[in-house]
């Protein structure tokens, strides 16, 4: 029998333990599987917690559509029927600038009409596609800012790019790196070598191959719509962490994952319990993998602790809805930096998931921090309350006081893909060959959300059982 220790309950690591136990069987191979989270608590950064009425998510509120990876793996585990899509408004995303709300435009006409943009800000996005945009610098791992600047203009970077890059990485595109944050922008530059151009080819592919069956990806992005439980996203970890059952070992820091004796690995806890195996999954945060394995390999922890993380505070307001009279038919608004503002967004939650609150009121969830504010997670609840309520004012004209608040403080929230983050990988994948049975998966590499983290359990996990 095969022993396997799976190092981290949130998403990542439930996934890939319930992946690899999966497979195994379906292999006929016997595994000694546990699962060894440090807190009481499984799920990670997935908390939907209920109070007074209100689910307020205290991570990420769900996870699209458009690919297969989390729906698959919820088909699998038996908990489809109880999907929840958000509604329409979902669609309707904002941008705050000038004093005032900008619906994102979803088309050429929306775009020319929109006043998010001003007019000598779209003539520079129209040069776009004309050869005189400068072509992507060879050997270069550029940043998003300067990417940005390059093809679209420093405006389209101030009021699109940025607010983008901070409501899903809280980061600063200054130093966010553009292939490692979104690969498939940088990769139809290459193909088609601007990114008019390469939507203009998308869509009559698109068309064609429609035509013949077949689908294509968009040049706008993955698309999909918003997905959770009704429960809340927590649904889902709770359903693997009891399909895993004894498995799963909570309160079980882990402290040293070192070379064994009898087996390749000892894994040591911090209560002095110490646990053999074939092979050791960490699924981890880079900064926590990094001291498991100072002792094991010191060059792969010192390449671990290169990777930064941004700080976010969670601020969910709960309303009574008839004194609010924004329409709130959205999905949200993110804020550019230039605006000035405490936040960086606020999220309509009870609109795209009706759920959220109790009957007659409202869920606003707003963020503050990230890379470009990282002192704001050590602000009292009274002064990020303050700070909240002014910005809702000015940008929603919410004068009212909320009845409901609740404020999450992660001091170490969302890994940063910076400039040099591909060489970090490759130094990674270049230590690890020196460790057969360490496997390495999580968010702190290849994608942040909760598909990506199930897409690299996927992967983990077809790791492992090749190795067993």
């Amino acid at each position: 029998m095969k022993k396997v220790i799976v190092i981290g309950g949130g998403i990542s690591g439930l996934a890939t333990a319930w992946l690899l136990r999966d497979k195994a069987r379906t292999a006929g191979v016997e595994l000694d599987l546990a699962l060894l989270e440090k807190e009481e608590r499984v799920g990670g950064k997935i908390w939907s917690i209920k109070a007074d009425g209100y689910t307020c998510e205290w991570g990420p509120n769900g996870f699209l559509d458009s690919k297969p990876q989390t729906l698959e793996l919820c088909s699998a585990i038996g908990v489809n029927d109880n999907l929840h899509r958000s509604n329409d408004n979902a669609r309707k995303r904002f941008i705050f600038s000038g004093g005032e709300l900008h619906q994102l435009p979803e088309n050429g006409a929306s775009f020319l009409k929109s006043r998010l943009i001003s007019w000598p800000g779209k003539l520079r996005l129209a040069l776009e596609p004309t050869p005189f945009i400068a072509k992507a610098p060879q050997g270069v791992d550029e940043t998003l800012a300067a990417f940005g600047r390059r093809r679209l203009g420093k405006e389209a970077l101030d009021k699109l790019i940025a607010p983008m890059v901070s409501g899903i990485f809280a980061g600063d595109p200054e130093t966010m790196s553009l292939v490692s944050c979104f690969p498939r922008i940088a990769e139809l530059e290459r193909e088609y070598g601007g990114l008019v151009r390469a939507m203009i080819m998308l869509a009559r592919k698109k068309k064609r191959e429609r035509a013949e069956g077949k689908a294509v990806s968009s040049a706008a992005g993955p698309g999909g719509v918003l997905t959770s439980f009704r429960e809340g996203i927590q649904y889902l970890t709770d359903a693997l962490s009891a399909s895993l059952g004894d498995a799963v070992k909570p309160a079980s820091p882990v402290v040293a994952v070192e070379k064994g004796q009898s087996v390749p690995y000892r894994v040591r806890c911090a209560d002095g319990s110490e646990r053999e195996a074939d092979v050791v999954i960490v699924a981890a945060p880079a900064f926590a993998t990094a001291d498991m394995l100072t002792g094991l390999d010191a060059g792969l922890s010192g390449v671990l602790r290169q990777i930064p993380y941004a700080t976010m505070t969670v601020i969910c307001f709960g309303y009574e809805r008839d004194r609010i009279a924004h329409p709130l038919d959205g999905f949200g608004y993110l804020v550019p930096k230039k605006e000035g503002r405490s936040i960086l967004g606020t999220l309509w939650d009870s609109s795209m998931f009706e759920n959220r609150a109790p009957e007659g009121k409202v869920l606003l969830r707003s963020m503050m921090g990230g890379a470009c504010f990282p002192e704001y997670v050590k602000l009292s609840d009274d002064e990020v309350t303050a700070r909240v309520k002014r910005d809702l004012k000015d940008t929603m004209g919410i004068d009212v006081d909320p009845s409901f608040v609740r404020i999450f403080r992660h001091e170490q929230a969302i890994p940063q893909y910076t400039a040099g983050h591909g060489k970090r990988l490759e130094a990674l994948g270049a230590g690890l060959s020196a460790h057969p049975g360490l496997i390495l998966t999580g968010n702190s590499y290849r994608g942040i959300g909760l598909n990506d983290c199930v897409a690299a359990a996927q992967r983990a996990s077809d790791e492992a059982l090749e190795l067993l």
